[in-house]
C-alpha cells in the first residue's frame, strides 16, 4: 500500500497505526496461532489462522512495500525462502536467467534444488546487454539480478535489463539487499519485483532472519500470498516485529553505512598492501557513473583483494572491531572470506571467472566511528 511523505516519514509510520484497544503507539506482537470466530464461517476481521494472516506481519509487509514504492509486500521466513517462492510460481520446463554473481546460497538453490525439478537456469553477466539477450529463450519467464552484486559489487543498469527482459516476455526481479530501499528503488526503474533478505539492512541489528518480496503487480502478489498459505514459509510475529522495529531507523542507519563505507573504500584504495578495491562509490569502479545515476548512496559493502589466501586469512583473523562472521547489514562491522564462507558452494571455476579469489575479503561496514574502523583495518594490514 502507498503512503504519503518522505522516506523517513514512511519508515516510521507506513503500515502502522496505534493499537485500537489500548492506544499503544507500537504495533503489538500478535503471538497467536489462531483466532476465535464469533460465528461459524464469520472470522473476526478476516483473521482465521496465523500462517495466512497476522497483524504484526501485515504491518511489516506494508511498511517495507511503502519504502520500495510498491503496493504489495509478501514476507517469508528468509531471503532464500522469498526467492524460492518466486521460483515456485513457475512451471516445469520454464527457464530463468540470473546474474552469475549472486549470493552463493541462491546459486546453490538453483543448481542443486530447482534444477532437479524440471526448471532450467542460465547464469549471465547482467552488465552485458548482448550476453543477457543471448541467454533469453522463448520459455524464459524470469530474469533475476542483484545490483550491487555479492561480493564483487557489480552494478547492472536496471532500466536496461528491464527493457530487455520485457521485450522477451519475462519479468525482472531485483535483489535489492545490498543497496536497501533507501539507496535504490528498482520498481521505479522498471523492475517488476524486488526481493530482500530482511535479515540484513532492513532489520539492521543482526537478530532476525527473514525475507520479503515487493511488487506493484496484483497477479504476482496474489500468487505469492497463495504461496504463503500453501507452502507455509512465513516469518513469525516476533521476527516481523523485529524487522518493523529496524525499518524505523533505516534512513538514519543507511546514511552512516554510506558514509563509513565510502571512507573505508577510499582508505583501502590508497593502501599499498591492497591490490584492488570493489566499491561503486569509487571513481575507479567501472560502473561508478551508472551507480551515481540509479543509487542515492553506495551502502557499507566493500570488497578488496589482498592477492593470496594467506594474506586474507591474516587480515580476517587480526581485525578487532570487524568481526569474522557471515551476514551483513547490521550496525556492527563484519568481515568475511567469500571463497571459503558465503560462496563456498559456487564451483571454483565460476568463482575464479568472476574474480572471487582466495585473496578476496568482503566487509560489511557498520555504524561505529569511522576513525576506529580505519585504525582497525590498518593494524590488521600492518601484519602482512
Amino acid at each position: 500500500m502507498q503512503h504519503d511523505g518522505g522516506f523517513g516519514t514512511r519508515a516510521v509510520h507506513a503500515g502502522q497505526k496505534p493499537d485500537p484497544w489500548t492506544g499503544a503507539i507500537m504495533t503489538p506482537v500478535y503471538q497467536t496461532s489462531t483466532y476465535v470466530q464469533p460465528r461459524l464461517g464469520e472470522p473476526l476481521h478476516g483473521y482465521e489462522y496465523a500462517r495466512v494472516q497476522n497483524p504484526t506481519r501485515e504491518a511489516m509487509q506494508d511498511n517495507i512495500a511503502a519504502l520500495e514504492g510498491g503496493t504489495h509486500g509478501i514476507a517469508f521466513a528468509s531471503g532464500l525462502a522469498a526467492i524460492e517462492a518466486l521460483i515456485k510460481r513457475l512451471n516445469a520446463g520454464e527457464h530463468i536467467v540470473y546474474e552469475e554473481n549472486v549470493y552463493g546460497g541462491t546459486h546453490r538453490m538453483f543448481a542443486q534444488v530447482f534444477a532437479r525439478l524440471g526448471l532450467s537456469f542460465t547464469p549471465v553477466d547482467s552488465r552485458d546487454p548482448d550476453a543477457l539477450r543471448a541467454a533469453l529463450r522463448h520459455e524464459t519467464r524470469l530474469v533475476l539480478i542483484e545490483t550491487p552484486t555479492n561480493p564483487m559489487m557489480r552494478v547492472a543498469d536496471i532500466r536496461a535489463v528491464a527493457d530487455i527482459a520485457h521485450a522477451a516476455g519475462a519479468r525482472l526481479a531485483v535483489d535489492n539487499t545490498f543497496a536497501s530501499p533507501y539507496n535504490q528503488q528498482p520498481l521505479s526503474l522498471g523492475a517488476d519485483i524486488v526481493v530482500h533478505s530482511t535479515t540484513k539492512y532492513l532489520n539492521g541489528h543482526s537478530d532476525v532472519v527473514g525475507g520479503i518480496v515487493v511488487t506493484n503487480d496484483d497477479s504476482i502478489a496474489d500468487d505469492l500470498r497463495f504461496m504463503q498459505k500453501a507452502t507455509g514459509g512465513v516469518p513469525g510475529p516476533w521476527d516481523s516485529w523485529l524487522v518493523l522495529r529496524g525499518t524505523k531507523t533505516l534512513h538514519l542507519r543507511m546514511e552512516a553505512h554510506n558514509r563509513n563505507g565510502q571512507r573505508i573504500a577510499e582508505r583501502l584504495d590508497a593502501h599499498d598492501r591492497v591490490q584492488r578495491v570493489y566499491y561503486p562509490g569509487l571513481p575507479s569502479h567501472p560502473e561508478h557513473e551508472l551507480a551515481r545515476r540509479q543509487m542515492r548512496g553506495f551502502s557499507g559493502m566493500v570488497s578488496f583483494d589482498l592477492g593470496s589466501l594467506e594474506k586474507a586469512r591474516t587480515v580476517a583473523e587480526a581485525t578487532r572491531l570487524f568481526a569474522l562472521a557471515e551476514s551483513l547489514g547490521g550496525v556492527e562491522s563484519l568481515i568475511v572470506h567469500p571463497a571459503l564462507m558465503t560462496h563456498a558452494s559456487v564451483p571454483t571455476e565460476m568463482r575464479e571467472r568472476m574474480g572471487i579469489s582466495d585473496g578476496l575479503l568482503r566487509l560489511s561496514v557498520g555504524v561505529e566511528d569511522a576513525d576506529d574502523l580505519v585504525a582497525d583495518l590498518e593494524q590488521a594490514l600492518d601484519r602482512l
